[in-house]
């Protein structure tokens, strides 16, 4: 017993998925329709009609809870649902309407004009008498709608046109709507003549774009669906109209050039908005007569207008996103009785069914941005920029053919003093905003450069959310054209012209910090190409130190770097590139944590509030801060700093332990690059007098001094690791090899000489000091420009003796090597 109630249970269950499978969307929506009226009574199902109109919809639940379709308000009807009928004194439609043959049906279900065509035209004895057909029956309004001429026509000759016009609506099979599939095609009983069915997701089924509004009336030998306009015959395809339709001559010519008029000649299911002649008068010639005059363009253009999907304006109760052939996608809505194209209501003429489609006739030609020349991308939101690039003679600059990358500001990023400047400055700030080359989103990559077409390199930084150029954040709405892209940013872009060392010796709001960073020794960290974070405090951060507290600040130094160095993270983190109301913590280079976010587009760090940021510099970014840092879980062992710290910190309280010490934090947290080069080092003797370090530069020597008091370092190279992998750079792939080196630093000491030189006159004395001064006496040497070593050769000849008034004196430094430092470098060779 238990085991045949699990197989009947199972069976059920097949069954009923079986049978949800099989319904189509149609049914589905009926579905939804019965449970929004089950109030009324059994079998009443739901609709909205759009008021002022008789147009009624079984309707998806967007239209529902809209309360609208089309834009239009739509009001609520609760009528039988197809099949039931009402009975006297009882609610809802309880009973099921009479079954009939296909004539009585067209009664029962309302199309009296169809039934009584029927019956002048002496189709009534076919479709009272054996057989299975399938009747898509007009309703008395589709009639009434005919072309009055059409309509003479079919009267004048019922035995002929009328009964011809009837077959053409019928198939000699019973097809309910669960059977009328997407994209099917039936032959009707009139000279095969084709029937083309679309059965949409909000649940309207067409045939031939006519709406099926009263579906699966069964009858005894058949079934009627009622739709809410007459068919006429379908035979040529879009090619075909296109081709003898004078008012569409003008496409014609750009389907021809762009060798896109035999795609619509094809099988298939097309929608195609098509411009009349009006339509690309419309146009500028200059626009027109380019995008003729280029095959990729035109192509774009006419591509643009084709959908790859038959969509009937009947189908259309909202808005929805379609797929051109273009590649891009146009917005398809609707507005009371009015089809809009991206919002716009352009549609002429509508419903013009091919075997292959339909065609909908507009009033303005649809330009895709692939069509479109960089400059001409700009929307309503970067008015301004594009204004003034035209207006300053650089939109003549962005050639045809040439590829560019618009990095375009909103309008509200320009103040009144921007628009105000000179114009030769202006000229410069939007030339910052051109990139030579073409580069798409998704081509960007953090610490990127990208030149700008007034010489600029601008600096690239990704993010969690965000990708940022220099100290400006992208918003959406990046586009391709036909010669560049158009990324959209918060802010104008201002590239960075010093690093933060010259950034806070220039502004003396932050005085006071630069002379303790200057007292801790870290000037060279904030002066040197890197990529830092630092958050600067104000001298008003500062206020109540005396001088005798700062110089028990700067005698301990390191509780002093432990302070400045907590204001100090690696990597470029721009306020604006923070996801909003998100914490982010980083790692300080002191070794604690900062706390960041952005608040009402203000930074926030340790809760408090930015009062400047994202000022850029050439080695990192300047946050400007009004109180001191200092992180919480430091403890002080030092009353006197313990008491110094309390007079700048009131927003935390700072832990004392007594005897506690802050750690050492030594300056190799930095390193000073090297010239990329496989050449070994070597050190040659050449005089037992004299020491000379040579590194060999493509053959060259390169003659160093080591002073006294100092010693050489040597660098060593490990094996080299090569390895090959493919990179972006400036929007084309590239195939990089890279190259890792293994380098040690040794202190030189056993046998190692120094030398001291001693001049027998006062010029001598300042020429050979000024030598000296120059650094001279590092291992390795950016050479840059044309440089000719003049300073070295000069100490070559020096050193070898030319001149007797200097003296040379040598010392021997006993000492093992000590390895100082180790560094692995990579080496691009592409």
């Amino acid at each position: 017993m238990k085991s045949f109630f699990l197989f009947t249970f199972s069976t059920f269950l097949l069954s009923a998925f079986e049978q949800a499978a099989a319904s189509a969307h149609y049914d589905k929506i009926l579905t939804h329709s019965r449970i929004r009226a089950r109030d009324q009574g059994p079998n009443v199902c739901a609709l909205q009609q759009v008021m002022g109109t008789k147009k009624k919809y079984f309707s998806t639940c967007k239209n529902w809870y809209q309360g609208a379709i089309c834009g239009k308000k739509a009001t609520v009807l609760y009528e039988c649902c197809p099949g039931y009928m009402k009975m006297d004194g009882m609610r809802g439609c309880p009973a099921v309407a009479p079954i009939d043959h296909v004539y009585g049906t067209l009664g029962i279900v309302g199309a009296t004009s169809t039934q009584h065509y029927s019956d002048i035209s002496k189709l009534r004895e076919e479709i009272e008498g054996r057989g299975s057909f399938t009747f898509f029956a007009p309703s008395n309004e589709a009639w009434e709608q005919l072309n009055s001429e059409i309509h003479r026509n079919l009267i004048d000759n019922v035995n002929i046109e009328l009964y011809n016009a009837l077959h053409h609506h019928m198939v000699n099979k019973r097809m309910l709507t669960k059977d009328l599939k997407n994209g099917m095609t039936l032959v009707s009983m009139y000279n095969d003549q084709k029937l083309l069915i679309n059965h949409y997701p909000n649940g309207v089924v067409t045939v031939n774009c006519a709406r099926v509004i009263h579906g699966n009336q069964i009858a005894t030998n058949g079934v009627v669906h009622v739709i809410d306009r007459v068919l006429t015959a379908v035979g040529n395809t879009i090619q075909d109209f296109i081709e003898v339709e004078d008012d569409l001559s003008s496409l014609r010519a750009a389907a021809i050039t762009s060798d896109v008029l035999d795609i619509l000649g094809r099988p298939g299911h097309y929608t195609l908005f098509a411009p009349t002649n009006e339509a690309f008068e419309r146009l500028p010639r200059g626009i027109l007569e380019r995008i003729m005059g280029d095959k990729v363009a035109s192509e774009a253009l006419v591509k643009f207008h084709i959908l790859n999907t038959l969509q009937c304006s009947e189908a259309i109760t909202g808005g929805a996103v379609y797929e051109t052939l273009e590649g891009n996608t146009v917005e398809v809505g609707c507005d009371g009785e009015s089809l809009t194209v991206n919002g716009v209501k352009m549609v002429k003429r509508k419903d013009i069914v091919t075997s292959n489609g339909v065609i909908h006739l507009i009033d303005k030609v649809l330009i895709p941005d692939s069509a479109k020349q960089v400059i001409e991308l700009g929307g309503d939101q970067q008015t301004t920029f594009t204004d003034l690039v035209a207006q300053l003679g650089l939109a003549s600059s962005l050639r045809p053919e040439g590829q560019y990358t618009l990095l375009a500001p909103l309008n509200g990023a320009f103040s009144d003093d921007t628009l105000r400047m000179d114009q030769r400055l202006l000229k410069k700030i939007l030339q910052n905003h051109i990139i030579k080359v073409k580069v798409g989103l998704n081509e960007l990559y953090n610490g990127q450069e990208l030149e700008t077409i007034g010489g600029k390199l601008l600096r690239v930084f990704v993010y969690r959310t965000a990708v940022c150029i220099e100290n400006s954040c992208m918003v959406r709405g990046s586009k391709e054209g036909r010669n560049g892209f158009i990324h959209i940013f918060r802010q104008i872009i201002n590239p960075a012209e010093k690093t933060l060392h010259e950034m806070l010796r220039n502004d003396k709001r932050f005085s006071v910090f630069l002379s303790l960073v200057k007292a801790a020794d870290l000037d060279d960290v904030l002066s040197r190409p890197g990529q830092w974070t630092l958050f600067v405090p104000t001298n008003d951060a500062f206020k109540g130190l005396t001088d005798d507290d700062k110089d028990i600040l700067i005698r301990d130094k390191n509780a002093l770097r432990n302070i400045l160095l907590y204001h100090l993270t690696q990597g470029v983190f721009i306020a604006s590139g923070f996801e909003p109301g998100v914490t982010n913590i980083l790692k300080t280079i002191q070794g604690g944590k900062l706390y960041l976010k952005t608040v009402n587009d203000t930074l926030v760090v340790n809760e408090l509030k930015s009062r400047e940021s994202d000022l850029m510099a050439t080695n990192g970014v300047i946050h400007v801060i009004d109180k001191l840092l200092y992180p919480a879980d430091l403890p002080v062992g030092n009353d006197q700093l313990l008491t110094i710290l309390k007079k700048l910190i009131k927003y935390i309280q700072i832990k004392f332990v007594r005897d506690s010490t802050f750690k050492e934090i030594p300056l190799t947290f930095y390193k000073i690059n090297i010239i990329e080069s496989n050449v070994q080092p070597i050190i040659r003797k050449e005089d037992p007098s004299i020491t000379q370090l040579t590194k060999l530069i493509e053959g060259e020597p390169e003659f160093k001094i080591v002073r006294e008091g100092e010693t050489i370092t040597k660098v060593i190279h490990g094996e080299p690791i090569i390895k090959t992998y493919t990179k972006i750079i400036d929007g084309r792939p590239v195939e990089v090899t890279e190259k890792k080196v293994t380098e040690e630093r040794i202190i030189q000491g056993p046998e190692i000489k120094y030398t001291r030189i001693t001049a027998g006159g006062s010029d001598n004395e300042e020429k050979l000091k000024k030598l000296l001064e120059e650094e001279v006496t590092k291992v390795t040497k950016f050479i840059e420009g044309d440089g000719h070593l003049l300073e070295d050769e000069e100490i070559k000849r020096l050193l070898q003796g030319a001149g007797t008034e200097y003296t040379k004196v040598t010392k021997v430094i006993e000492g093992e090597p000590q390895i100082i430092e180790r560094e692995i470098k990579k080496v691009h060779l592409e």
